[in-house]
């Protein structure tokens, strides 16, 4: 597989799939790295409590968003540096 290491699939996971829908579900940002920023882009909500839920969010499992992702994280590190 031509660039496979943007895409990981863990089928032996106990949550996998752990969203319906996508036919190429992408574990790679099974933790999504920009989830401590609220302008993630994502698809969130927030819990009573403030808290951040992700649970209808498939941006980082969408194999496509890998140098989305990527890019932003490379910005927000560029930015923290200054």
């Amino acid at each position: 597989m031509k660039n496979n290491y943007r895409f990981f699939a863990n089928i032996d996971c106990e949550y996998y799939p752990c969203h319906k829908g996508i036919e190429e579900l992408n574990c790679l940002f099974c933790y999504c790295p920009l989830y401590p920023f609220m302008d993630c882009g994502g698809n969130y909500s927030l819990t009573k409590e403030g808290i951040k839920d992700c649970s209808n969010c498939i941006k980082p499992h969408i194999p496509e968003n890998y140098d989305l992702i990527m890019n932003e994280l490379r910005k927000r590190l560029s930015r923290k540096a200054q």
